[in-house]
């Protein structure tokens, strides 16, 4: 496929009937709805703005669109929702993560699927998937990120339920949603009982369950809550898999998932080149467009090509996972290299767009911050260089090899 910053798929059918769909989607009616409310990157928007999208987005087929035919899905391959993702973040819209369900949605819940009990299925994760309920998940604490095992919200027996306390932050969708997918430590019945965690089903409107703002990110953007737990009950009907299944439960697709925030990413980071480009042609320095400098010219080629390594690579890594392959430290690659360059094409934008990049509200400027943020989230680019330096160094030694 040759270099564009609006890639077709004449190749690939499915693709070539989804893409322009969701296209039109997105930069036509959903760019309508927004406009009406008066949506900003930073507004903050409410749960009854959001179900107008979850709904119209699953009557066009894209919410929940990558589970099997069974959950009413088209069962896309993890290439396939990749360019789907890619478009999405391209796209600039404010509500965008609603369209396929990243925000509360089936994409939030679908690797669930697999330990749900029939309860479970019928109460909480299909009507996730008819766009009637939403969810978020809640791992994260304070003083456990990365160090997942510092988590300190324990879950105490009673009975043949449990009462969790503690205090959840950064959980996405937590103001708009109905239930969490919560990881707690189990609390232990002596001093030299090993540490176990479990992952339960949180109503949120649940006794001792209280839902409120945590610290606004860079981004500016109100979707993070944090989940106050004091004493709150839960039956063993809300108990996903096993006890100590939480952190299989919870990290278990981390590879699949590290992957697949990529092509969000690499949207992103296209919207900014597409932006520079546009303004590069449009605006007019000495009597000539900025475009014809080749010092702007040279800053756009590097922007594009980091774009295009960062998409090349991230694609090669998503074939091997189709194929069988798991890339686990090509997913480390993957997200430290997307995360680095897309922020480093954010960072060119704003300084080509001079003083308009510069100013609050502007796309570039927003995009700059978000992309920032994409260097830590989802594990931060330290932590990517420890997981392809321990899988390369736990590699036995070519010498030893031969041997």
């Amino acid at each position: 496929m040759s270099f564009t910053l609006t890639p077709s798929y004449d190749d690939h059918p499915r693709l070539a009937t989804l893409v322009p769909r969701l296209r039109d989607y997105l930069d036509g009616e959903l760019a309508e709805y927004e406009q009406r409310l008066g949506l900003g990157p930073e507004t903050r928007y409410t749960r009854e703005q959001l179900e107008p999208v979850w709904r119209r987005s699953r009557e066009l087929g894209f919410y929940g669109i990558h589970l099997p035919p069974a959950l009413g899905g088209q069962g896309l391959s993890y290439t396939e929702l990749a360019v789907l993702k890619e478009e999405v973040g391209a796209s600039g819209r404010i509500l965008a993560h609603s369209v396929l369900g990243d925000m509360g949605g089936p994409l939030r819940v679908g690797s669930i699927f697999g330990v749900a009990t029939d309860h479970q299925l019928e109460k909480y994760l299909m009507p996730v998937l008819r766009g009637e309920r939403a969810c978020c998940f809640s791992l994260t604490e304070e003083d456990a990120g990365s160090d997942v095992r510092r988590m300190r919200t324990i879950a105490t027996p009673d009975g043949d339920g449990w009462r969790l306390t503690g205090r959840k932050v950064f959980s996405s969708a937590g103001p708009f949603a109905d239930f969490s997918v919560l990881v707690a430590r189990m609390a232990p019945a002596g001093d030299t009982d090993p540490e176990v965690y479990s992952a339960f089903l949180v109503d949120l409107d649940s006794p001792g369950c209280t839902v409120v703002d945590g610290d606004l990110p860079m981004s500016g953007q109100h979707v993070e809550s944090d989940i106050i737990l004091d004493d709150c009950y839960v039956g063993p009907e809300q108990l996903l898999g096993s006890v100590g299944d939480g952190l299989r439960i919870g990290l278990g697709r981390v590879t699949v998932n590290r992957l697949l925030h990529c092509p969000t990413v690499l949207g992103s980071a296209r919207r900014a080149l597409h932006l520079t480009v546009d303004f590069a042609k449009t605006r007019h320095v000495q009597g000539a467009p900025l475009a014809a400098l080749q010092s702007i010219q040279h800053k756009i080629a590097d922007m594009a090509t980091d774009y295009y390594a960062a998409r090349s690579m991230t694609y090669d890594a998503l074939a091997a996972l189709e194929a069988g392959t798991p890339p686990r430290v090509e997913a480390f690659m993957c997200k430290l290299f997307v995360a680095e360059h897309a922020f480093r094409i954010a960072d060119e934008a704003v300084q080509i767009h001079g003083k308009a990049g510069m100013v609050r509200g502007a796309e570039v400027e927003w995009l700059f911050r978000r992309l920032r943020m994409f260097r830590v989230l989802t594990g931060s680019s330290e932590i990517q260089k420890n997981g392809i330096a321990k899988q390369l160094l736990a590699q036995p030694a070519r010498g030893k090899e031969a041997a």
